[in-house]
């Protein structure tokens, strides 16, 4: 399976926040996009998450296309999106969340394994299953998003500046576990990320756009290794 991106341009009014875009990801792979604030990162992932209209160009996955697919659909494609902001339900328990990632899977059975694979993964939402998420801190409603979206059992996982707001050592475990999962289950990931040295750590490659333009592609050494693109986009 493939994501293919051709030609993408996503419109805010007359205002393009992307404008040409294409790439192509490999099943498996863990890329990174990278890039300042207004860059067009989170309109990126809205826009292949069925959230936001396309103005013109191609999505396709496993060489079906994603355009004009409402969210849900992809969902059920296998095509999840993890917001920024720990998008969880505040009013709901840790264990209801869990319970909204398998909603609508008819095999309860896997749907029981996806969970204890979470909890084991996050041992943390494990002794708050009972808990309210509005009680979690921030490190933990990450988690429970993450998780929440794996029992769903994706095969491509949208990521929204999964670190945001978070401490340095929440964010080496949030990171170690999404490389866990990616390498334990195949998974396919699009990372937006500003933590770009931590996201360069657990990527395949990095993909740096700027007002919704591409920059350029390469793997982290080849990123992390060139002085006008550390000065430009990576803050060292």
């Amino acid at each position: 399976m493939t994501l293919v991106v051709q030609g993408l341009e996503v419109k805010h009014g007359a205002i393009s926040a992307i404008s040409g875009l294409s790439f192509t990801i490999r099943k498996g792979e863990l890329v990174t996009i990278i890039g300042s604030n207004g860059a067009g990162k989170t309109t990126l992932l809205r826009a292949l998450s069925g959230l936001l209209p396309i103005s013109h160009g191609e999505i396709s996955w496993n060489e079906k296309t994603l355009i004009g697919k409402r969210p849900e659909e992809l969902v059920r494609r296998g095509i999840v999106h993890v917001s920024e902001g720990k998008a969880v339900i505040p009013e709901l328990t840790v264990s209801e969340n869990l319970q909204l990632g398998g909603i609508w899977r008819k095999d309860r059975s896997d749907v029981a394994a996806a969970t204890a694979e979470v909890i084991e993964l996050f041992p943390r939402l494990g002794e708050r299953l009972s808990q309210g998420a509005d009680t979690l801190s921030g490190g933990e409603r990450q988690m429970l998003a993450i998780g929440r979206a794996m029992i769903s059992r994706p095969e491509l996982l949208l990521l929204d500046e999964p670190s945001l707001g978070l401490a340095p050592l929440i964010i080496d475990q949030i990171f170690s576990a999404i490389d866990a999962l990616r390498h334990r289950t195949n998974l396919t990931v699009v990372l937006v990320e500003q933590n770009a040295i931590s996201a360069l750590r657990i990527a395949d490659r990095g993909i740096i756009i700027n007002l919704g333009r591409h920059v350029t592609t390469g793997t982290p050494s080849e990123l992390l290794n060139d002085p006008a693109l550390r000065a430009a986009y990576l803050g060292y």
